[in-house]
Protein backbone atom coordinates (compact mmCIF):
# COMPACT_ATOMS: atom_id res chain seq x y z
CA UNK A 1 0.00 0.00 0.00
CA UNK A 2 1.59 3.29 -1.02
CA UNK A 3 -0.42 5.62 1.13
CA UNK A 4 -1.06 5.60 4.84
CA UNK A 5 -3.82 8.20 4.62
CA UNK A 6 -6.58 5.65 5.26
CA UNK A 7 -4.79 3.58 7.90
CA UNK A 8 -6.31 4.21 11.35
CA UNK A 9 -3.11 3.00 12.96
CA UNK A 10 -0.99 5.42 10.94
CA UNK A 11 0.43 8.39 12.83
CA UNK A 12 -0.37 11.81 11.44
CA UNK A 13 0.54 15.20 12.75
CA UNK A 14 -2.98 16.53 12.29
CA UNK A 15 -4.87 13.79 14.12
CA UNK A 16 -4.75 12.42 17.67
CA UNK A 17 -1.85 10.20 18.58
CA UNK A 18 -2.07 6.51 17.85
CA UNK A 19 -2.03 3.97 20.65
CA UNK A 20 -2.50 0.30 21.40
CA UNK A 21 -5.97 0.01 22.94
CA UNK A 22 -4.79 -2.82 25.21
CA UNK A 23 -1.99 -0.85 26.85
CA UNK A 24 -4.19 0.65 29.61
CA UNK A 25 -6.28 -2.43 30.42
CA UNK A 26 -6.27 -2.74 34.22
CA UNK A 27 -7.95 -5.71 35.94
CA UNK A 28 -9.46 -3.49 38.61
CA UNK A 29 -10.87 -0.91 36.14
CA UNK A 30 -12.38 -2.83 33.19
CA UNK A 31 -14.64 0.10 32.34
CA UNK A 32 -11.57 2.20 31.59
CA UNK A 33 -10.42 -0.47 29.13
CA UNK A 34 -13.84 -0.36 27.48
CA UNK A 35 -13.70 3.45 27.16
CA UNK A 36 -10.27 3.24 25.53
CA UNK A 37 -11.44 0.58 23.05
CA UNK A 38 -14.49 2.64 22.22
CA UNK A 39 -12.31 5.69 21.58
CA UNK A 40 -9.99 3.58 19.39
CA UNK A 41 -12.95 2.36 17.33
CA UNK A 42 -14.34 5.89 16.88
CA UNK A 43 -10.93 7.17 15.88
CA UNK A 44 -10.48 4.38 13.33
CA UNK A 45 -13.88 5.16 11.87
CA UNK A 46 -13.09 8.88 11.63
CA UNK A 47 -9.86 8.22 9.76
CA UNK A 48 -11.27 5.54 7.48
CA UNK A 49 -15.11 5.53 7.48
CA UNK A 50 -15.29 3.20 4.45
CA UNK A 51 -12.72 0.72 5.85
CA UNK A 52 -10.67 0.66 2.64
CA UNK A 53 -7.23 0.61 4.30
CA UNK A 54 -5.29 -2.64 4.72
CA UNK A 55 -6.58 -4.55 7.76
CA UNK A 56 -8.97 -1.78 8.78
CA UNK A 57 -12.16 -3.78 8.30
CA UNK A 58 -10.84 -6.68 10.40
CA UNK A 59 -9.62 -4.27 13.08
CA UNK A 60 -12.97 -2.49 13.33
CA UNK A 61 -15.01 -5.71 13.16
CA UNK A 62 -13.05 -7.38 15.96
CA UNK A 63 -13.16 -4.26 18.09
CA UNK A 64 -16.89 -3.82 17.49
CA UNK A 65 -17.59 -7.37 18.65
CA UNK A 66 -15.53 -6.83 21.80
CA UNK A 67 -17.34 -3.56 22.54
CA UNK A 68 -20.77 -5.18 22.21
CA UNK A 69 -19.70 -7.93 24.59
CA UNK A 70 -18.33 -5.52 27.22
CA UNK A 71 -20.70 -2.57 26.88
CA UNK A 72 -23.12 -3.69 29.62
CA UNK A 73 -20.96 -6.06 31.67
CA UNK A 74 -18.30 -3.43 32.45
CA UNK A 75 -20.87 -1.02 33.84
CA UNK A 76 -20.99 -3.07 37.04
CA UNK A 77 -17.30 -2.29 37.64
CA UNK A 78 -17.56 1.46 37.00
CA UNK A 79 -16.46 3.38 40.10
CA UNK A 80 -17.85 6.77 39.08
CA UNK A 81 -21.29 7.75 37.84
CA UNK A 82 -20.27 8.57 34.27
CA UNK A 83 -17.63 7.39 31.79
CA UNK A 84 -16.24 10.90 31.72
CA UNK A 85 -15.60 10.86 35.45
CA UNK A 86 -14.33 7.28 35.28
CA UNK A 87 -11.53 8.04 32.84
CA UNK A 88 -10.68 11.29 34.64
CA UNK A 89 -10.44 9.47 37.95
CA UNK A 90 -8.23 6.75 36.52
CA UNK A 91 -5.95 9.23 34.78
CA UNK A 92 -5.48 11.12 38.03
CA UNK A 93 -4.80 7.85 39.87
CA UNK A 94 -2.32 6.71 37.23
CA UNK A 95 -0.38 9.98 37.40
CA UNK A 96 -0.21 9.86 41.19
CA UNK A 97 0.55 6.15 41.72
CA UNK A 98 2.72 5.36 38.69
CA UNK A 99 4.17 8.46 37.07
CA UNK A 100 5.11 10.29 40.26
CA UNK A 101 6.40 7.10 41.86
CA UNK A 102 8.76 6.59 38.93
CA UNK A 103 9.84 10.21 39.10
CA UNK A 104 10.93 9.61 42.69
CA UNK A 105 12.62 6.25 42.63
CA UNK A 106 12.99 4.19 39.44
CA UNK A 107 14.85 6.48 37.06
CA UNK A 108 17.28 3.73 36.06
CA UNK A 109 14.63 1.60 34.30
CA UNK A 110 14.45 3.51 31.03
CA UNK A 111 12.09 1.05 29.30
CA UNK A 112 9.62 1.13 32.17
CA UNK A 113 9.77 4.91 32.26
CA UNK A 114 9.06 5.14 28.55
CA UNK A 115 6.08 2.77 28.70
CA UNK A 116 4.64 4.54 31.75
CA UNK A 117 4.79 7.97 30.13
CA UNK A 118 3.40 6.54 26.89
CA UNK A 119 0.46 5.03 28.77
CA UNK A 120 -0.18 8.30 30.57
CA UNK A 121 -0.19 10.10 27.23
CA UNK A 122 -2.68 7.58 25.84
CA UNK A 123 -4.99 8.03 28.82
CA UNK A 124 -4.89 11.80 28.46
CA UNK A 125 -5.78 11.57 24.76
CA UNK A 126 -8.80 9.43 25.62
CA UNK A 127 -9.71 11.80 28.44
CA UNK A 128 -9.68 14.76 26.05
CA UNK A 129 -11.80 12.80 23.59
CA UNK A 130 -14.39 11.84 26.20
CA UNK A 131 -14.53 14.86 28.53
CA UNK A 132 -15.93 18.23 27.58
CA UNK A 133 -13.70 20.03 30.07
CA UNK A 134 -10.40 19.11 31.70
CA UNK A 135 -9.16 20.77 34.88
CA UNK A 136 -6.05 23.00 34.71
CA UNK A 137 -4.36 20.62 37.15
CA UNK A 138 -4.68 17.67 34.76
CA UNK A 139 -3.66 19.78 31.77
CA UNK A 140 -0.47 20.76 33.60
CA UNK A 141 0.19 17.12 34.49
CA UNK A 142 -0.34 16.11 30.86
CA UNK A 143 2.14 18.72 29.63
CA UNK A 144 4.75 17.39 32.05
CA UNK A 145 4.04 13.82 30.93
CA UNK A 146 4.34 14.80 27.25
CA UNK A 147 7.72 16.41 27.83
CA UNK A 148 9.05 13.32 29.59
CA UNK A 149 7.45 10.95 27.10
CA UNK A 150 9.38 12.70 24.33
CA UNK A 151 12.55 12.42 26.43
CA UNK A 152 12.12 8.66 26.82
CA UNK A 153 11.03 7.91 23.26
CA UNK A 154 11.59 4.21 22.40
CA UNK A 155 14.39 3.49 19.94
CA UNK A 156 15.64 0.65 17.79
CA UNK A 157 19.46 0.54 17.94
CA UNK A 158 20.64 4.11 18.45
CA UNK A 159 19.09 6.07 21.37
CA UNK A 160 19.21 9.41 19.58
CA UNK A 161 16.92 11.22 22.02
CA UNK A 162 18.16 13.36 24.89
CA UNK A 163 17.87 10.45 27.33
CA UNK A 164 20.18 8.29 25.21
CA UNK A 165 23.33 10.35 25.68
CA UNK A 166 24.45 8.13 28.56
CA UNK A 167 24.05 4.87 26.58
CA UNK A 168 27.33 3.12 25.77
CA UNK A 169 26.70 2.89 22.03
CA UNK A 170 26.52 6.67 21.76
CA UNK A 171 30.10 6.94 23.07
CA UNK A 172 31.60 4.88 20.26
CA UNK A 173 33.89 7.07 18.14
CA UNK A 174 32.38 5.95 14.83
CA UNK A 175 28.85 6.69 16.06
CA UNK A 176 29.82 10.10 17.44
CA UNK A 177 31.49 10.98 14.15
CA UNK A 178 28.38 10.05 12.15
CA UNK A 179 25.98 11.85 14.48
CA UNK A 180 28.07 15.02 14.43
CA UNK A 181 28.24 15.00 10.64
CA UNK A 182 24.48 14.48 10.19
CA UNK A 183 23.84 17.19 12.77
CA UNK A 184 25.79 19.89 10.88
CA UNK A 185 23.04 22.22 9.57
CA UNK A 186 25.00 25.48 9.28
CA UNK A 187 24.07 27.57 6.24
CA UNK A 188 20.67 25.95 5.67
CA UNK A 189 17.55 28.12 5.44
CA UNK A 190 14.53 26.67 7.23
CA UNK A 191 10.97 27.42 6.07
CA UNK A 192 9.18 30.03 8.15
CA UNK A 193 6.30 27.61 8.73
CA UNK A 194 8.74 25.29 10.51
CA UNK A 195 10.19 27.86 12.90
CA UNK A 196 7.77 27.18 15.76
CA UNK A 197 8.28 23.45 15.43
CA UNK A 198 12.04 23.98 15.50
CA UNK A 199 11.66 25.60 18.90
CA UNK A 200 9.47 22.73 20.13
CA UNK A 201 11.68 19.94 18.77
CA UNK A 202 14.99 21.46 19.82
CA UNK A 203 18.21 20.45 18.07
CA UNK A 204 17.57 19.26 14.51
CA UNK A 205 19.74 17.67 11.84
CA UNK A 206 20.01 17.34 8.06
CA UNK A 207 17.22 14.77 7.76
CA UNK A 208 14.91 17.08 9.71
CA UNK A 209 15.69 19.75 7.13
CA UNK A 210 14.82 17.38 4.28
CA UNK A 211 11.57 16.57 6.04
CA UNK A 212 10.75 20.26 6.42
CA UNK A 213 11.46 21.04 2.77
CA UNK A 214 10.03 17.97 1.03
CA UNK A 215 7.27 16.80 3.36
CA UNK A 216 8.58 13.37 4.36
CA UNK A 217 6.84 11.52 7.19
CA UNK A 218 8.21 11.96 10.70
CA UNK A 219 8.50 8.24 11.47
CA UNK A 220 10.12 7.56 8.11
CA UNK A 221 12.71 10.23 8.88
CA UNK A 222 13.47 8.55 12.22
CA UNK A 223 13.97 5.18 10.51
CA UNK A 224 16.20 6.47 7.74
CA UNK A 225 18.21 8.65 10.11
CA UNK A 226 19.25 5.58 12.06
CA UNK A 227 19.74 3.65 8.80
CA UNK A 228 22.10 6.30 7.41
CA UNK A 229 24.02 6.76 10.67
CA UNK A 230 24.66 3.03 11.02
CA UNK A 231 25.76 2.64 7.40
CA UNK A 232 28.24 5.51 7.70
CA UNK A 233 29.51 4.37 11.09
CA UNK A 234 29.99 0.80 9.84
CA UNK A 235 32.09 1.94 6.87
CA UNK A 236 33.98 4.52 8.96
CA UNK A 237 35.18 1.97 11.53
CA UNK A 238 36.45 -0.38 8.80
CA UNK A 239 38.60 2.15 6.95
CA UNK A 240 42.26 1.30 6.36
CA UNK A 241 44.43 3.10 7.23
CA UNK A 242 42.47 4.08 10.33
CA UNK A 243 41.05 7.62 10.42
CA UNK A 244 42.76 10.08 12.73
CA UNK A 245 41.09 11.20 14.90
CA UNK A 246 38.57 8.36 14.92
CA UNK A 247 35.73 10.52 16.29
CA UNK A 248 35.81 12.80 13.24
CA UNK A 249 34.15 11.52 10.09
CA UNK A 250 36.56 10.60 7.32
CA UNK A 251 35.54 11.63 3.80
CA UNK A 252 36.42 8.16 2.52
CA UNK A 253 33.48 6.72 4.46
CA UNK A 254 31.01 9.05 2.77
CA UNK A 255 32.47 8.35 -0.66
CA UNK A 256 32.20 4.59 -0.12
CA UNK A 257 28.56 4.82 0.96
CA UNK A 258 27.69 7.18 -1.90
CA UNK A 259 29.27 4.89 -4.48
CA UNK A 260 27.08 1.99 -3.31
CA UNK A 261 23.86 3.98 -2.98
CA UNK A 262 24.15 5.77 -6.32
CA UNK A 263 25.68 3.00 -8.46
CA UNK A 264 22.40 2.13 -10.16
CA UNK A 265 21.37 5.79 -10.43
CA UNK A 266 24.57 6.77 -12.25
CA UNK A 267 24.26 3.73 -14.52
CA UNK A 268 20.74 4.88 -15.37
CA UNK A 269 21.94 8.40 -16.15
CA UNK A 270 24.71 7.05 -18.38
CA UNK A 271 22.24 4.85 -20.28
CA UNK A 272 19.93 7.82 -20.93
CA UNK A 273 22.83 10.10 -21.79
CA UNK A 274 22.04 12.67 -19.11
CA UNK A 275 24.19 14.31 -16.45
CA UNK A 276 23.51 13.13 -12.92
CA UNK A 277 22.07 15.56 -10.37
CA UNK A 278 24.65 15.03 -7.61
CA UNK A 279 26.44 18.39 -7.54
CA UNK A 280 29.11 19.00 -4.93
CA UNK A 281 30.39 22.44 -3.86
CA UNK A 282 33.92 23.39 -2.97
CA UNK A 283 34.92 23.45 0.67
CA UNK A 284 35.32 20.32 2.77
CA UNK A 285 32.57 21.05 5.30
CA UNK A 286 30.04 22.16 2.67
CA UNK A 287 30.86 19.14 0.48
CA UNK A 288 30.37 16.75 3.40
CA UNK A 289 27.03 18.34 4.23
CA UNK A 290 25.88 18.11 0.61
CA UNK A 291 26.87 14.43 0.34
CA UNK A 292 24.87 13.57 3.45
CA UNK A 293 21.87 15.50 2.13
CA UNK A 294 21.93 13.58 -1.15
CA UNK A 295 22.26 10.24 0.65
CA UNK A 296 19.54 11.17 3.12
CA UNK A 297 17.25 12.24 0.28
CA UNK A 298 17.75 8.96 -1.55
CA UNK A 299 17.07 6.85 1.56
CA UNK A 300 13.96 8.87 2.42
CA UNK A 301 12.62 8.38 -1.12
CA UNK A 302 13.35 4.66 -0.88
CA UNK A 303 11.87 4.44 2.63
CA UNK A 304 8.50 5.85 1.58
CA UNK A 305 8.51 4.27 -1.88
CA UNK A 306 6.42 1.25 -0.80
CA UNK A 307 5.55 -0.82 -3.90
CA UNK A 308 7.43 1.64 -6.12
CA UNK A 309 10.61 0.02 -4.79
CA UNK A 310 9.91 -2.78 -7.27
CA UNK A 311 10.62 -0.18 -9.98
CA UNK A 312 14.24 0.81 -9.30
CA UNK A 313 14.57 3.08 -12.35
CA UNK A 314 11.39 4.87 -11.32
CA UNK A 315 13.16 5.60 -8.02
CA UNK A 316 16.11 6.89 -10.06
CA UNK A 317 13.77 9.24 -11.91
CA UNK A 318 12.25 10.52 -8.66
CA UNK A 319 15.66 11.03 -7.08
CA UNK A 320 17.00 12.76 -10.20
CA UNK A 321 14.25 15.36 -10.10
CA UNK A 322 14.31 15.84 -6.35
CA UNK A 323 18.09 16.16 -6.32
CA UNK A 324 17.70 19.01 -8.81
CA UNK A 325 15.15 20.57 -6.47
CA UNK A 326 17.53 20.08 -3.55
CA UNK A 327 20.22 21.94 -5.47
CA UNK A 328 17.73 24.73 -6.17
CA UNK A 329 16.93 25.00 -2.46
CA UNK A 330 20.58 25.15 -1.48
CA UNK A 331 21.48 27.74 -4.11
CA UNK A 332 18.41 29.88 -3.44
CA UNK A 333 16.82 29.39 -6.87
CA UNK A 334 13.68 27.99 -5.24
CA UNK A 335 12.47 28.57 -1.69
CA UNK A 336 10.45 25.47 -0.74
CA UNK A 337 9.28 22.25 -2.37
CA UNK A 338 5.77 20.76 -2.11
CA UNK A 339 4.85 23.66 0.19
CA UNK A 340 6.50 21.88 3.12
CA UNK A 341 3.30 19.98 3.94
CA UNK A 342 3.38 16.93 6.19
CA UNK A 343 3.29 13.71 4.12
CA UNK A 344 3.44 15.81 0.93
CA UNK A 345 5.97 13.48 -0.71
CA UNK A 346 3.79 10.44 -0.10
CA UNK A 347 0.64 12.15 -1.40
CA UNK A 348 2.10 14.07 -4.34
CA UNK A 349 4.79 11.72 -5.65
CA UNK A 350 4.30 8.13 -4.52
CA UNK A 351 0.50 7.88 -4.39
CA UNK A 352 -0.12 8.92 -8.05
CA UNK A 353 2.41 6.34 -9.26
CA UNK A 354 0.95 3.68 -6.99
CA UNK A 355 -2.51 4.35 -8.39
CA UNK A 356 -1.22 3.59 -11.89
CA UNK A 357 0.28 0.33 -10.57
CA UNK A 358 -2.97 -0.54 -8.81
CA UNK A 359 -5.04 0.23 -11.92
CA UNK A 360 -2.89 -2.07 -14.05
CA UNK A 361 -3.03 -4.79 -11.41
CA UNK A 362 -6.82 -4.72 -11.43
CA UNK A 363 -6.80 -5.21 -15.21
CA UNK A 364 -5.18 -8.61 -14.69
CA UNK A 365 -8.29 -9.92 -12.90
CA UNK A 366 -6.10 -12.03 -10.61
CA UNK A 367 -4.09 -13.46 -13.48
CA UNK A 368 -7.06 -14.51 -15.60
CA UNK A 369 -6.37 -11.94 -18.34
CA UNK A 370 -3.49 -12.42 -20.85
CA UNK A 371 -0.39 -10.51 -19.85
CA UNK A 372 -0.50 -8.53 -23.10
CA UNK A 373 -3.60 -6.76 -21.76
CA UNK A 374 -1.99 -5.27 -18.65
CA UNK A 375 1.36 -4.11 -17.27
CA UNK A 376 3.30 -5.50 -14.32
CA UNK A 377 6.07 -3.78 -12.37
CA UNK A 378 8.74 -4.57 -14.95
CA UNK A 379 6.59 -3.24 -17.78
CA UNK A 380 5.91 0.01 -15.98
CA UNK A 381 9.53 0.34 -14.90
CA UNK A 382 10.63 -0.04 -18.52
CA UNK A 383 9.04 3.34 -19.21
CA UNK A 384 11.74 4.93 -17.04
CA UNK A 385 14.48 3.46 -19.24
CA UNK A 386 13.36 5.94 -21.91
CA UNK A 387 13.89 9.69 -22.06
CA UNK A 388 10.11 9.94 -22.48
CA UNK A 389 9.81 9.71 -18.71
CA UNK A 390 11.03 13.31 -18.43
CA UNK A 391 7.71 14.47 -19.86
CA UNK A 392 6.13 13.64 -16.48
CA UNK A 393 5.66 16.39 -13.96
CA UNK A 394 7.47 16.43 -10.64
CA UNK A 395 5.78 16.29 -8.23
CA UNK A 396 3.33 14.07 -10.04
CA UNK A 397 0.01 15.68 -10.81
CA UNK A 398 -3.01 13.80 -9.56
CA UNK A 399 -6.01 15.35 -11.29
CA UNK A 400 -7.89 12.43 -12.79
CA UNK A 401 -7.82 11.82 -16.51
CA UNK A 402 -5.54 14.76 -17.26
CA UNK A 403 -2.80 13.59 -14.92
CA UNK A 404 0.54 13.19 -16.61
CA UNK A 405 1.10 10.13 -14.46
CA UNK A 406 -1.60 8.28 -16.40
CA UNK A 407 0.63 8.35 -19.48
CA UNK A 408 3.10 5.89 -17.94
Amino acid sequence: MASRQHDPEASTSSGPRVFDNEVVVEPERPRVAFICRLYAFEKAHRLDPKSIGRGVRQFKTGLSQRLERDRVSTLAYRVKKTDEREIESFYRQYCEHYVRALDKGEQSDRDKLGKTYQTAGVLYEVLRGVSKTVSPELIAAAEDVHEKETFYTPYNILPLGAAGASQCIMHLDEVKASVDAVGYTCGLRWPSSFEQRRQELGELDLLDWLRAMFGFQEESVKNQREHLLLIIADVHIRLEPRPEPLNKLDGRALDAVMNKLFKNYKTWCKFLGIKHSVRLPEGQQEMQQRKILYMGLYLLIWGEGANVRFMPECLCYIFHNMANELDGLLTGIISIVYEGEDEAFLRKVITPIYRVIDKESQKSKNGKVPHSAWCNYDDLNEYFWSADCFSLDGPMRDDGGTSNSTRI
